[in-house]
């Protein structure tokens, strides 16, 4: 019988539905959170964080999309210190209007600051262990993992889960970006670890077989860009109507025509905007993947509800400086 691997009594996984990424709590003499899930569920994570460790004194950040760091303003406040993957610190940190890629996607987050900026190979203490930073690029150019040699733990971020690897941005980050995330995961893969920690989704019963799956994924992501373009769009598009409890039926066209990521979907895959975002509907309420109910498009997969004012909160554009 196959069992999920153990963890050490001083970490405690915290799986989360959808818009959250999943949180890591690692308690000790410096207790520290890996991601701090959605803007909108804040609150929720900061009293779960309390209530299992008291004061957090540092969260890292796996990278900067809006379901990793929503939690990171509210905890600030409380005195934790923020650390992130170069580049995305240093663009936080200058309050680049694209940060968090926040604007694009259309997805909020709550401005905070960047304390400590990682780079490749860097030792951080969390709790009372020391982890290795690895640079991940590939799902975005941050992206980091973190390593705990002497328990052979690896948090993994977005990279791959046990059903997924992370979509890419090829508008963004260039036609490479397939390619740097399949190198990712192979240097992931050769660490060998007893336990991956996915952002989403459980925990790997086989970190084996679930690098074999997960490079076999990355690698049709590489032969087939359009098919890359097409996997990014109904992941952001789902997570949009996951975070909004749905949209109107006839406004969610209207609304896809407007968003940038959209319309860098239709050059890629030369088609007007118009069309893609027609064609994303229909093929995404057939394979199920959007349910219309109630008059409104949802999300067809597991999430927890988002109070729509947690929404209101400025793009980075409009955060004060750091």
């Amino acid at each position: 019988m196959n069992h999920t691997p153990s963890l050490p009594s001083w970490a405690t996984w915290w799986q989360r539905p959808f818009p959250d990424a999943n949180t890591l709590l690692l308690c000790g003499r410096q207790p520290a959170l890996v991601d701090s899930g959605f803007v909108g569920h804040a609150q929720e994570t900061a009293d779960w964080a309390h209530a299992h460790a008291g004061t957090i004194e540092l969260i890292v950040n796996t990278h900067w999309h809006s379901d990793h760091v929503g939690g990171n303003a509210l905890l600030q406040a409380r005195g934790a210190g923020i650390a992130a993957g170069a580049p995305e610190a240093d663009a936080i940190l200058r309050r680049d209007p694209g940060c968090c890629a926040a604007e694009y996607l259309d997805q909020p987050v709550a401005p905070y600051t960047v304390d400590v900026s990682l780079d490749d190979g860097q030792v951080l203490r969390l709790g009372d262990a020391d982890w290795e930073v690895a640079r991940t690029p590939g799902h975005t150019p941050g992206h980091l993992a973190l390593w705990q040699p002497d328990e052979r733990l690896l948090v993994v971020g977005d990279a791959l889960s046990d059903y997924d690897v992370g979509w890419v941005n090829l508008a963004l980050d260039g036609p490479e970006a397939a390619a740097t995330a399949l190198a990712s995961l192979t240097r992931m893969a050769d660490l060998d670890p007893r336990v991956i920690l996915p952002s989403h989704g459980p925990v790997p019963v086989d970190p084996g077989a679930a690098f074999a799956g997960a490079l076999r994924r990355a690698q049709r992501l590489v032969d087939d860009p359009g098919g890359a373009v097409w996997y990014g769009a109904r992941r952001i598009f789902a997570f949009a109507l996951m975070i909004r409890g749905g949209i109107p039926a006839g406004e969610v066209e209207p609304y896809l025509h407007a968003r940038q990521w959209l319309a860098d979907a239709a050059r890629l895959l030369d088609r007007t905007p118009e069309a893609l975002a027609g064609e994303l509907v229909t093929t995404m309420l057939a394979s199920g993947a959007v349910v219309l109910r109630d008059g409104r498009l949802h999300a067809g997969a597991d999430h927890a509800p988002v109070p729509a004012a947690a929404l209101r909160v400025p793009y980075p554009r409009d955060w004060p400086p750091a």
